[in-house]
C-alpha cells in the first residue's frame, strides 16, 4: 500500500479492550496528522506454536480461528476491521507470526512485511513467569530493534525488549500502580522520544501500573530514565559500536488516557484502587506523538 505506514503491534491485552484494542488506536493517532497507516496486529499467546509453517511462502497471512486454540471466546475474535480514528478509516488485521527463536529469520519476516514501526504493548502475562510463547515474540523486538526499524516497546513489551538483548527482569512483592515523574539521565536529558515536546525545566510525569521489573540491561542498552519506584524505566537500544538505534524501551504506559481509565473502571478492568491512583495529567500522549515524529522522519529520508 503506497503512501501508508505500515506498523505491527504485538497485541498482548486483548482482553482488555480499552487497554488493548483501545490503547492500540492511541499509538496509531498521532501517525494520522500526517499520514495514513495499515496496522497488522499479531497474538502470539493465543497462537498455535506450529500456526508458523504457514509461513513458508508469505510472510502476510491472515490469522483464522484454527490458528488460534488459545483464545479467550470471552473476547470477540475478529480477523479484520476498520476503526474510524481522527476522521479517517484505519485497517487493523491480525495476521500469523513466526513462533520460532531465530533472529535472522525474523529479520526476513520483517523485512518480508515491510513494516515502518513495530510496537509491543503492555500484557497481564509476565516476564518473570515465563511461558513458551515469549520466546519467540523476544525474538521478534531483538530482530526488529536490532535491525533499525523503530521499535517501542511499553510495560511488558519494555520489560521483553530488555531481556531480548540480555538483560534481566525481576517481581517485586507489591503491585505499582499510580503516576511518577521521570529523573531523567544525562543521555535522557537529550533524547528525542522522551524529552523533544518539553522545556529542559519541564517534569516529565508518566503513568505505571506492572509488577515485574527490569533488574538489570546489557551493554547494547542504555538507561534514559528512572523513577523513586523503578530504576530502569526507559532504555534506548545501541548498535555494536555504540551509535543509538531508534528503539526504545518504556516501563510507563503512554497509550492510556483519561477517558479510557474511566470506561475501563466503569467496565470492571481495573479496580477502585487503580482508578483513584491513576487520576492526574501525564506525558503519554506527547511522548507517542514523537515516536511517529521519528518514524515519519525515517521513512522521508528514506523516499529522499
Amino acid at each position: 500500500m503506497a503512501g501508508v505506514t505500515r506498523i505491527l503491534l504485538l497485541d498482548l491485552l486483548v482482553e482488555m479492550p480499552e487497554f488493548g484494542h483501545g490503547g492500540n488506536q492511541e499509538v496509531i493517532k498521532p501517525f494520522l496528522k500526517s499520514t495514513n497507516v495499515e496496522v497488522l496486529l499479531v497474538t502470539p499467546q493465543m497462537q498455535s506454536l506450529i500456526t508458523s509453517k504457514k509461513l513458508d511462502l508469505n510472510s502476510d497471512i491472515t490469522l483464522t480461528k484454527e490458528d488460534i486454540p488459545n483464545w479467550n471466546y470471552d473476547i470477540q475474535y475478529w480477523a479484520s476491521m476498520e476503526v474510524d480514528i481522527e476522521n479517517k478509516k484505519i485497517p487493523f488485521r491480525r495476521i500469523i507470526m513466526p513462533m520460532y527463536e531465530d533472529v535472522i529469520k525474523m529479520r526476513n519476516w520483517l523485512e518480508g512485511l515491510s513494516v515502518d514501526a513495530v510496537v509491543c504493548s503492555g500484557s497481564r502475562r509476565n516476564v518473570s513467569i515465563w511461558e513458551k510463547w515469549m520466546g519467540p515474540s523476544a525474538t521478534l523486538m531483538e530482530a526488529s530493534s536490532t535491525s533499525g526499524i523503530p521499535t517501542l516497546g511499553i510495560c511488558f513489551g519494555h520489560q521483553l525488549l530488555c531481556y531480548s538483548l540480555g538483560g534481566k527482569v525481576e517481581r517485586a512483592s507489591t503491585k505499582s500502580s499510580g503516576i511518577w515523574d521521570l529523573e531523567l539521565t544525562n543521555t535522557g536529558k537529550n533524547d528525542e522520544l522522551l524529552t523533544s515536546h518539553i522545556r529542559s525545566d519541564s517534569p516529565i510525569s508518566v503513568l505505571y501500573t506492572h509488577q515485574d521489573h527490569v533488574s538489570s540491561i546489557s551493554e547494547r542498552c542504555i538507561i534514559l530514565a528512572k523513577t523513586t519506584h523503578n530504576k530502569i524505566t526507559a532504555i534506548r537500544v545501541n548498535d555494536d559500536t555504540g551509535n543509538s538505534m531508534p528503539a526504545w524501551g518504556l516501563q510507563f504506559h503512554p497509550e492510556v488516557t483519561k477517558k479510557r481509565i474511566k470506561r475501563s473502571f466503569e467496565g470492571g478492568q481495573i479496580t477502585e484502587e487503580e482508578y483513584k491512583s491513576f487520576k492526574g495529567e501525564h506525558e503519554g500522549a506527547s511522548i507517542l506523538a514523537s515516536f511517529a515524529n521519528i518514524v515519519l522522519n525515517i521513512d522521508n529520508k528514506d523516499i529522499l
